[in-house]
């Protein structure tokens, strides 16, 4: 999903595929700045950095700047162990611990935060959602906060009984998704838009492991333990998705 030199139909702007071009520019913004980046691209490293992903509607000016040319901020994250992914199709890029090729882990910046039930299942359902439309040839995905909430306690498991807990959580969730940037739209809202990074955040195959997964939880008396995965990068909750469990810059 790591795709180079992708940017607007005119090309990148003169200049850019200089190899020389960062080594020879000066692009100092304090005394004693040592940084080769400029403004824009720093802009974008930060973006990145802070953010779980971020998309050409999120951050448009800094995605324009960072399709233009990705070379120099993919850099400056391998330096930090991190990888760029750019997917052109969706407008969604975001950043991934990379793994040593002897195995192991390198030192990271990131702390996994995993999600919380109520939060995979609304993952779930909104890229089953997405996968919907899109098939039928809808650019866009929209969804409203009831049927959220209802899909929510539609899949509660056999054994669950706190019913108003089990809802708080399910409101506190929607919140959590808006605040993650998947929801798009104001966070009393009643409707919002699906992100596109939803499709990048649940891959089919992940995306088919947590529906098993969530049938399994409702037939089970004690709950079906939740599905891991291997990649340092991912956490081990039912929350986990490609590229992304809660992750957050430490």
């Amino acid at each position: 999903m790591s795709i180079d030199g992708v940017g607007p139909s005119h090309g990148p702007a003169a200049g850019w595929d200089d190899p020389e071009r960062e080594l020879t520019s000066s692009v100092a913004l304090f005394e004693g700045d040592d940084g080769t980046l400029e403004l824009p691209q720093r802009r974008v490293l930060v973006a990145l950095l802070k953010q779980r992903f971020i998309t050409a509607r999120s951050h448009p000016t800094e995605w324009r700047t960072l399709t233009t040319n990705p070379r120099p901020v993919r850099s400056r994250l391998n330096d930090l162990f991190l990888d760029l992914h750019l997917d052109p199709v969706r407008e969604v890029a975001y950043k991934r611990q990379v793994v040593p090729e002897g195995g192991g882990r390198f030192p990271t910046l990131l702390h996994d935060t995993a999600w919380t039930r109520e939060e995979t299942i609304l993952m779930v359902y909104l890229r089953t959602r997405s996968r919907s439309e899109e098939v039928a040839g809808t650019a866009r995905t929209y969804v409203d906060r009831q049927d959220m909430l209802e899909h929510v306690a539609g899949v509660r498991p056999a054994h669950a009984t706190d019913h108003a807990g089990d809802g708080r959580r399910a409101v506190k969730a929607i919140e959590s998704l808006n605040r993650a940037g998947l929801l798009i739209g104001a966070s009393t809202a009643d409707r919002f838009e699906v992100s596109p990074a939803i499709d990048v955040v649940l891959p089919l195959e992940r995306l088919q492991e947590l529906l098993r997964w969530i049938t399994a939880q409702q037939h089970s008396a004690a709950g079906a333990p939740a599905p891991t995965d291997n990649d340092p990068d991912l956490g081990s909750s039912a929350g986990t998705a490609s590229g992304f469990s809660g992750e957050e810059t430490q």
